[in-house]
Order: C-alpha cells, then structure tokens, then sequence
C-alpha cells in the first residue's frame, strides 16, 4: 500500500514504524531531514521528483547476503528507466547513473533476526521533472533531462514498484546467481580504467573489474595487482 503524506523528517524514519509491512512505501512530498549516502543529506523540491520508502521483509535473506537485495532494488530502478526509454547504470554501491550524471539514490537500513535479515527499509530518491538544481550538487540529472519530457511521478513510482515485485521474486526464488549475472552487465564504468580516491583524499588509477555478490569494488590497480574494496574504502572521481 502506498502512503502519500505532505511532510516528513525522513520517510526511512517513518518507515520503520512497525504499523507497516511488506511491501509498503511511504512517500513524501517533503523531508525535512531526508538522508542519503555517506551521511550526505537528500532534499527535492515539492512536487517534482519522488522521495520514498519501501519495507521489505527478506526474512529468507542471509546476513552476509544482504548486498543482494541493493542488487534487486538498483536493477528495478534501471528497469524501471528503460521502460520510459532511459538507459541508466548502476554505480557501486547504491546510484543510478545517466552517462556521468546521478539520476537517483538508494539507502538501505536493515534489521536482523539471527542469521537472517527479518525487516529492510529502502529510502529512494528519484530525480523526475526537476530542471534546475543546485549548483553546488555536482552531477545531477533528472529523467525530464534526459529523456525531454516531463512524467507523471504516480506512473513513475507504480513502475518501479512493479519492477521491484519481479525483480525481488528471482531473490526469493533463489536466482540470485540470475540476478547478481544482470547487475553485473548494468554497471557504470565496467571493464574500464578511471581514477579513484582513497578516504584519505589520494587518487589512484584503476580498472573496475566488478562488483562481488557481497558487496565488494573489485579494482585492477596500474601495477596489475587486484584488490576488493568494502564502501567507504574507496570512491569513484567523476568530473561535472
């Protein structure tokens, strides 16, 4: 069921309320205090693009597997572009990308039950019809951009809450070889050589090899010696 209220703190805050379950999406027109990754903050303005949640409850899920489920989310997303004729990308760990530009976000908070995950809220923020943006935000773009037209943002959501329904179903059927196997053939920069940076501020080159079923960046540094990279260990460079 989706919840459409005015304003909010975080739609992740009221999401994990435990009046709603699977398959529920809170959606609102404004946050005061919307997150995003990396402790970067989210805002949009109203009634131009579509910040929501859904809960899930991949009570099936592994643990150490919960990667996957970033896997089956970012794939509906591109799904969910593709069918308004975007192509988009999947930029590790948790972005959607047109070309060099950020389309929409993702954040995952999880909640575990043992060995399982029993409860996930997927805060999304999607970039529709806004054409103006703050020039202190360094790539973005909006599907009104790329596409040249504007969408009507319910069209837009119930897409992607259909793409996720099919997408989520190869996880809980456990296709997740299937599924890992699209993600890798929808990743930004796959195969190719670029600069990265270190936490510390220090750049590097190096090849993106893939992404490990995990969760891990794995690089092909200039010396030809591979490492795997946890988020927060490293950052893509991308020129505005």
């Amino acid at each position: 069921m989706i919840h459409h209220i005015a304003e909010t703190t975080s739609t992740n805050d009221d999401a994990r309320d435990g009046r709603y379950r699977h398959g529920d999406v809170v959606w609102a027109e404004r946050q005061t205090a919307g997150r995003g990754q990396r402790g970067h903050t989210w805002t949009s303005p109203e009634g131009e693009n579509l910040t929501f949640s859904v809960v899930l409850e991949p009570t099936f899920l592994p643990v150490g597997e919960q990667f996957l489920l970033s896997e089956a989310v970012a794939l509906a997303l591109c799904d969910t572009f593709e069918a308004f004729g975007i192509a988009a990308r999947i930029k590790w760990t948790n972005d959607i990308y047109v070309g060099n530009h950020k389309l929409s976000g993702m954040l995952f908070e999880h909640s575990f039950s043992g060995p399982t995950l029993s409860r996930s809220v997927v805060g999304i923020g999607i970039n529709v019809n806004q054409t103006a943006f703050d020039p202190a935000l360094p790539n973005p773009v909006s599907m009104a951009l790329a596409a040249g037209r504007a969408f009507r943002r319910e069209e837009v959501l119930d897409a992607f809450l259909a793409a996720l329904r099919r997408r989520y179903a190869l996880l809980e059927g456990g296709e997740a070889g299937r599924l890992h196997r699209h993600y890798a053939e929808r990743l930004y920069r796959l195969g190719e050589e670029h600069p990265f940076r270190h936490p510390d501020g220090s750049l590097f080159r190096a090849t993106m090899l893939g992404v490990r079923p995990t969760g891990e960046l794995e690089l092909r540094h200039a010396d030809g010696t591979t490492r795997a990279y946890l988020f927060r260990e490293v950052e893509f460079v991308v020129k505005r």
